[in-house]
Order: C-alpha cells, then sequence, then structure tokens
C-alpha cells in the first residue's frame, strides 16, 4: 500500500514539473481497439401471469413475484388527454392530479396519512391515451393499500378547493414553461406532427384552458371514463392469485359497471413540411425538434422501426450523436425517439446547438434522416442497438411495479399475451433487410417538420441559404399551441 501510494505521488510529480511520463505515454495510446464486446445475455424469463375477469367486466393481472416481500396493485384507466373535450386541454391530467387530493371518505392529509401509515407508496398520474394509479405496500399491508387505491379510483372528491389549489400549481408551473425552450419546442413539435389528432394537444392543458376548468367538467369526465369495465387492474408481488383476487374483488367487486362512450377517432394527418421558428432575441443556443407521423403501437413493423430509429438516435447506435458531436462538434448530444400510442404515433429527434450553426445542424439531420432511407444500415450498428434493447429489458422488470407496468402496457395495445416472454428472440430476429424496408416504408425525410426555438435574426439567412425557404417565424411571447397558425389573438 505504501510503495503504491510513493510511486503514484512520484508519477504525479513528473507531469507536474513537464516530465514525460512512460506510464501516462502509453496509456495514451490505449485502448487500440474497439471496446471489447459484451458478455454473453444470461436467460431472463418473464413471471408467468394468470388473467382473470370480474363479473363487472374488469380484467385483473396477478403475477406471482416472490422475491422481495412487497405487492405493487396498478389500475390503468382507458382514457387520457386525448380524450378531453373539445377546447378544454389538461382535463385528464387535472382529474389525475385530484384522484389522490381526497375522497367521499378521506380528506387529502387523511389519504397521505394512510399510505405513510404501511410504509408504502401511492401515485396517480395521466399519459395521451390512458390514466393510472397504483399502490405499492409490504404483503402484510395489502388490504390497506388495496382498500385505499380503491378509494382514490372509485371516490374522488374533486373539493373546490383542491382543484383551486392545484390550478394555481399548474398555472404557476406553465407560465414557467412557456419560457422554457426545450418545453416550447416539446409542445410545438408535437402540435406540427400531430397537426388536429388530439395527441397533438399539450396534455397538461394551456393557461386558459387551466383557467377555465370547474368541478363539474371533473367530476363528468370520471362518471363518463372510470368505470370497472373500463379500466384493467394488475396485482404484482408476494402473494397468491387466491390472494390476489379476494382482496380485488372485496374493493372493486361491487362497482358497477357502465357504458363507455364510444371513440370519435381522428385519424392523424399525413406528414407535411412546416418550419416554425419561435423566436427569443435572448437565445445564445437553439433548441431543434424534426420529426414526422409515425406507427401505432400495435404494429407489426414495431420492433423493426425502434431499431431503424434507435440507429438514427436512440441508445446503442446513435448517428446523430455521432455526426453532431463526434465529428463536427457542434452538439453536446442528439438523439432520436419513437413514440406509439394507440392510435397513432411520431419519430422526433432533437438537439440543441449556438445559434450561428443552427442551420448546419438541420441540414445535417435532415440528411442523416434520408441516409436511414438510402442507405442499408451496417451489420454492427444494428448488432448494437439490439444489444442495448436486450440488454436492457431486464432491468425494466426488475420490481413488481416494472413488472405490473409490463404486463398492462401489453394488454392495453392488445398485443400477444406471449411478447413479453419472447422479446429477446424477436428483437434478435430483426434483419438489416427488416430494417430497410421499414425505413422505407414509414420515414418522410421530404416532410419533416421542424421547430426551432432561439434567436431567430442569427440563423433566418442561413437557412434561406440551405435552401430552406418557407420559414414561419413566431414571437414566443405570441405563441397559441391551441391556435391552427400557433398564433395568439389579441
Amino acid at each position: 500500500m505504501l510503495q503504491r501510494f510513493f510511486r503514484a505521488a512520484f508519477v504525479s510529480a513528473l507531469v507536474a514539473g513537464g516530465w514525460p511520463s512512460p506510464v501516462l505515454a502509453q496509456a495514451a495510446r490505449w485502448p487500440s481497439s474497439s471496446p471489447p464486446r459484451p458478455l454473453p445475455a444470461r436467460e431472463v424469463r418473464f413471471p408467468l401471469y394468470q388473467l382473470r375477469t370480474l363479473p363487472n367486466g374488469m380484467p385483473v393481472v396477478v403475477v406471482a413475484h416472490n422475491e422481495q416481500p412487497a405487492v405493487s396493485v396498478r389500475v390503468i384507466v382507458r382514457a387520457g388527454g386525448a380524450q378531453d373535450p373539445a377546447g378544454k386541454p389538461g382535463m385528464a391530467a387535472m382529474v389525475a392530479t385530484l384522484l389522490d387530493q381526497g375522497t367521499t371518505t378521506r380528506t387529502a392529509q387523511e389519504v397521505a396519512d394512510t399510505i405513510d401509515s404501511a410504509g408504502g407508496e401511492l401515485e396517480t398520474g395521466v399519459g395521451r391515451d390512458l390514466s393510472f394509479a397504483n399502490v405499492t405496500v409490504m404483503k402484510d399491508s395489502l388490504d390497506l393499500g388495496i382498500g385505499l387505491l380503491g378509494d382514490v379510483i372509485r371516490r374522488p372528491a374533486f373539493a373546490q378547493e383542491e382543484l383551486d389549489r392545484q390550478r394555481q400549481q399548474v398555472l404557476a408551473a406553465l407560465r414557467v414553461k412557456y419560457q422554457d425552450p426545450e418545453y416550447v419546442a416539446d409542445v410545438v413539435a408535437d402540435r406540427l406532427v400531430y397537426g388536429s389528432h388530439p395527441y397533438g394537444l399539450p396534455g397538461n392543458g394551456t393557461p386558459a384552458s387551466v383557467e377555465a376548468l370547474t368541478r363539474e367538467d371533473l367530476v363528468q369526465f370520471h362518471r363518463r371514463y372510470f368505470a370497472p369495465n373500463n379500466c384493467i387492474l394488475a396485482v404484482v408481488g408476494d402473494v397468491t392469485v387466491e390472494e390476489a383476487m379476494a382482496a380485488v374483488t372485496r374493493v372493486f367487486g361491487d362497482w358497477p359497471r357502465r357504458q363507455i362512450p364510444a371513440e370519435t377517432a381522428v385519424d392523424p394527418p399525413k406528414p407535411s413540411k412546416r418550419v416554425v421558428v419561435l423566436d427569443k432575441p435572448d437565445a445564445v443556443q437553439t433548441e431543434i425538434r424534426m420529426g414526422q407521423i409515425g406507427i401505432r403501437r400495435k404494429n407489426d413493423d414495431f420492433t423493426a422501426v425502434d431499431l431503424a430509429i434507435r440507429i438514427l438516435g436512440g441508445e446503442g447506435a446513435n448517428r446523430l450523436h455521432r455526426v453532431l458531436r463526434t465529428d463536427r462538434g457542434l452538439a453536446y448530444s442528439a438523439s432520436a425517439d419513437v413514440e406509439a400510442l394507440k392510435r397513432a404515433g411520431e419519430f422526433m429527434a432533437q438537439t440543441k446547438t449556438r445559434s450561428e450553426a443552427t442551420a448546419e445542424v438541420v441540414r445535417l439531420m435532415i440528411d442523416e434522416f434520408w441516409r436511414l432511407q438510402r442507405e442499408r444500415v451496417g451489420d454492427g450498428e444494428l448488432a448494437d442497438a439490439k444489444a442495448y434493447l436486450t440488454g436492457h429489458f431486464p432491468l425494466t422488470i426488475e420490481t413488481p411495479d416494472d413488472i405490473a407496468v409490463q404486463v398492462l402496457s401489453t394488454l392495453f395495445y392488445d398485443l400477444p399475451v406471449d411478447g413479453l416472454q419472447t422479446f429477446r428472440q424477436r428483437v434478435n430476429a430483426v434483419t438489416v433487410d427488416d430494417v430497410e424496408s421499414v425505413a422505407a416504408r414509414y420515414l418522410r425525410p421530404a416532410d419533416l417538420s421542424v421547430v426551432l426555438v432561439g434567436n431567430a435574426a442569427a440563423f433566418l439567412d442561413q437557412l434561406k441559404r440551405a435552401g430552406i425557404n418557407r420559414v414561419e417565424v413566431i414571437r414566443l411571447s405570441d405563441l397559441d399551441v391551441t391556435a391552427p397558425d400557433l398564433k395568439r389573438k389579441d
């Protein structure tokens, strides 16, 4: 130990004094080849589950997972931001926020005290397609936890004072977010890609829509969509099927089923080229979003599409990052993602760069979309993307709640029930030909929607010189994401 200390100190002194260090010189030449390949993947089997249905129509999934003395109970409701009434974005989000802020039998404080007394966790939330609530408790608190979950799902109070309090918090957050280039870029990009489709509106609402929400709005939304035959429930953890079904039946068995409104689905728009600049004169860098309409989750090509976009800008490959950061030094990071939902989806790439490099980065990103469609991907790129997906999969099923999310997602999107067991095989079965095929079928590089949030004066001329002439410029202070032209009417 003492000898290692003096040797390290001696080397440090040589370097500090300007002397060349043979040790460091040798280290500078290492590694001389690519990083070592990952170890062979261990077999990971998804726990088996059983599906039951209560007489009121509620599907119940039970997964026995005995590695921890804990149980997760999660309910999803087939209604989210996409079901917000016309002109009232943010309603589903406010309903989800208030679920655990008091029921007809407990105040908000009593809800919090009940879950705290069990050392558990209670969470509510919302997405574009669904709302959810879940509780995680130790096994000996299962009855308490599932009883509380049933209370917040079935009997929220939507107390006026809680609505007013949450409204003010949301409005304060929105005032900050509308000055945040990242948030604005994300919201406007979704608006351009999804157009008039409900997915195109901000799930947390706008200042005007949140201000206008009433208690009766929330009560009506809950009454319309929160019913046992419009939910799916999962119980995962240290519990038997008999124990789980007995607890679920006690809490949810007497919940009467109701008729759910028929969906009036709007077809997503076809990709259309549109370039919008949100002018923020004090910005020193530009937030960039670039995307198009994608595919819905229940699409036989989803796995191949997911790998193709990961090669473009995801974990395991990421051409965008390599070109923009490693090769050109124009950005700290760059990525591309697939969002695949119930009725539609999107492909979205994003990065940020200094203002004067905006046009160059936009051109390079468009080139990478074209290159993915024009050229066959390399075997190594595809192998790296596959390795990430298959290697990351075990991390998504580590806890009972992770498993509940996976199972419910499979059922919600009407995917094959054996898909979780065969995940790795399906990923590894994708070929270069498959990636080439889906890139040709689904990518539309000529019709990408582009959003730039930054100092317009610093890059508008550059965009024109790069051949991008049809540009809509909107002052950030004039933005209205609900308007077709995105401009606020005074």
